[in-house]
């Protein structure tokens, strides 16, 4: 009795939850993003034709329009590849952005959101680590890009390290921004098939209407309209005044403002909408 009256408490199971200190928002994040970036980058398949297919479809580009080199919008510019590339970086981060929610979808589906939703996280931190870990590999896109560009197209950034390298980053900042858009239509729509057509509808007009593949002086005048409207437009011209050292107007900071916009006005519908036990719930 005395011996037992005495005896040292046991130590607390490590695996007990009970015993684990609360994790905050940012370490949650970290968390989720490693998740992500392990799935993404774990299968070497996916990686190799990933980085593949922006070269790919700019090789394409290059070959198909290159008898547009001679218009006055172009010529300037000297050759139609320093025209592309910048339009192509532009391109990479939207169909990155697109991606992004169909990675969430896959996330819905697989039950993973369902069960985080029964642990002591923030849901708003899924998708924010969704929104990072899709950069991070937007990031490595847009970089062999460049650099395979420069190595096999003769693609010329007069803009020189600084130029390209801000360039990079201004693509980076909209192609996050414009994630946050897609994860919104994710949490909205949650079926694959709807998220496909409507993803494409988003992004086939934006892209072949804007500026990326022929000037604006070569366009119907109603295109030309419709193209001054287009918010691609705005991001590839800035895109192409970093990379070439070319004057930018007004044409970086519209395009900021209106990537920050898309990015608070998609992440406030998207938290929304994930919150609610509708948004992480698959549709049959």
């Amino acid at each position: 009795m005395t011996e037992a009256r005495h005896r040292a408490p046991s130590p607390p199971v490590l695996g007990d939850p009970s015993t684990w200190p609360p994790s905050t928002f940012a370490t949650q994040v970290r968390v989720l993003a490693a998740r992500s970036l392990k799935t993404a980058f774990g299968d070497r398949r996916l990686v190799f034709f990933g980085l593949l297919q922006p070269i790919v479809l700019l090789l394409l580009f290059s070959q198909v329009f290159n008898g547009v080199s001679t218009l006055p919008g172009v010529a300037a510019y000297q050759g139609y590849v320093n025209f592309l590339v910048p339009a192509t970086l532009v391109n990479i981060a939207m169909t990155t952005a697109m991606s992004s929610g169909a990675g969430l979808l896959a996330e819905i589906y697989s039950g993973f959101t369902g069960r985080l939703r029964c642990m002591p996280i923030s849901l708003s931190a899924v998708l924010v680590a969704r929104t990072i870990s899709d950069s991070a590999r937007l990031g490595v896109q847009l970089l062999v890009t460049a650099l395979a560009s420069v190595v096999l197209l003769g693609f010329r950034p007069t803009g020189g390290v600084f130029g390209i390298t801000a360039a990079l980053v201004l693509t980076l900042v909209v192609g996050w921004c414009l994630s946050w858009i897609f994860v919104a239509i994710t949490t909205w729509l949650r079926k694959a098939e709807t998220l496909q057509m409507a993803s494409f509808v988003v992004m086939f007009p934006l892209m072949f209407s804007s500026s990326a593949y022929m000037p604006l002086e070569t366009m119907p005048t109603w295109l030309r309209v419709v193209s001054a409207l287009n918010p691609l437009t705005y991001a590839i011209d800035a895109t192409r005044a970093l990379a070439l050292g070319r004057p930018s107007g007004w044409s970086i900071p519209i395009s900021l403002a209106i990537a920050a916009v898309a990015a608070a006005g998609g992440g406030w519908i998207a938290a929304r909408t994930f919150r609610s036990p509708r948004g992480v719930t698959p549709i049959a």
